[in-house]
């Protein structure tokens, strides 16, 4: 299960230098409008400390770490959804993407243009998300005009549902409302998967501030601002400083931790970041481990043995017998499997068991 982040927001706001130090890569960030045309994806490793926990203890001849997808998508403007700026491309870049890091600029330097000339949080989140607005709106209003007779006429019970859904979500967006912030039954969730709404994709608010304020962002107005709407939207928001991050990202690992040391903080805002986007679609990991490879998986949370059993394999799931579980927990407590075994605490689970974050599985098929 490959979870897909797309880093959006107004020209010149940090996307590009973000994106290079989340990959650690070399994408222009050149200093004017629509710098980045294509959008630019690298894969990154989620940073979980239980995975190198796991490798001292088996000393596994391969290891692998689960992952995120960042696509830097180029800046939107005012009237993308209209096509401006070559917005209706790159909203199409969005619609790819399962989540949004929505970057704001929160910091002030006359020698970045700003393509509104000064720098205002609230005003360029807004820009960003009528323009996403606008385009579900005018996708939910086409689809509307070709089930509206038919459900008048009809009066077919799926058809039916699906137009008083439709208007639903076109009332909400209408009042400028993300397709998000409204409750749906698992009925209607199935019919708008078929839309893939840009407002219906979790938001984690990326805020830029300054080098100064990148150890107590709370001291930044700016920062405060994009904190207060995200609270108004249930989003999430995090404070980074992207040129900070892309120094980080070329240093050796103990030189990172003496700089983050230095900084009076414990953990880079990318991880922050990688692990906030990892966890926004209701992801968990679990491991499967020996001599041979420990590795993690992502899975949603709620999803049985069997489906756990199929990310890894569609065999595995498909002729599913049973699963070895113990949780990391106990691992990290006993040191050994054979520790486990003499404690009790490996078990087997069947078919119904819904997998925990943290498992450590041992898969037992037969095709």
């Amino acid at each position: 299960m490959s979870l897909k982040a797309g880093i959006v927001g107004l020209p010149n706001v940090g996307k590009s230098t973000l994106f290079n130090a989340i990959t650690n890569s070399n994408v222009e960030a050149a200093n004017y409008p629509f710098a980045t045309i294509k959008p630019n994806s690298g894969i990154v490793e989620v940073n979980d400390p239980r995975v190198d926990f796991l490798v001292s203890i088996f000393s596994p001849k391969r290891v692998v770490k689960a992952t995120c997808e960042f696509t830097d998508i180029a800046g939107l403007v005012k009237g993308a959804s209209k096509g401006e700026g070559l917005g209706n491309q790159f909203l199409g870049n969005i619609r790819n993407c399962d989540a949004i890091c929505h970057v704001v600029r929160c910091f002030d330097n006359p020698d970045i243009i700003h393509v509104d000339n000064t720098v205002d949080p609230q005003r360029d989140i807004e820009t960003i998300n009528l323009e996403l607005i606008f385009s579900d709106l005018d996708v939910i209003t086409k689809r509307i005009v070709k089930v509206e007779t038919k459900a008048r006429t009809t009066k077919e019970k799926d058809v039916v549902i699906e137009y008083n859904l439709l208007n639903k979500v076109k009332n909400a967006l209408e009042n400028e409302k993300p397709a998000r912030s409204l409750s749906y039954t698992d009925e209607e969730l199935l019919i708008l998967s078929n839309f893939n709404l840009l407002t219906m994709k979790p938001v984690v608010y990326v805020a830029n501030v300054t080098e100064d304020d990148y150890a107590d962002p709370s001291a930044s107005k700016y920062y405060q601002t994009v904190v207060d709407i995200a609270k108004k939207e249930n989003a999430e928001v995090i404070a980074i400083s992207a040129n900070i991050e892309e120094e980080l990202s070329k240093l050796p690992q103990q030189d990172k931790i003496e700089y983050l040391n230095a900084l009076g903080v414990n953990a880079t805002g990318l991880d922050r970041l990688v692990n906030t986007t990892y966890h926004l679609l209701n992801l968990s990991t679990f491991f499967t481990v020996g001599s041979d490879e420990v590795r993690a998986w992502n899975f949603t949370k709620g999803m049985t043995a069997p489906q756990c059993a199929g990310t890894i394999h569609t065999d595995f799931e498909r002729g599913f017998i049973c699963a070895e579980v113990y949780a990391y927990q106990d691992i990290e407590e006993y040191k050994s499997e054979k520790a486990l075994k003499e404690a009790g605490k490996i078990r087997m689970e069947g078919k119904s068991y819904k997998v925990q974050d943290g498992d450590c599985l041992l898969i037992k098929f037969n095709v």
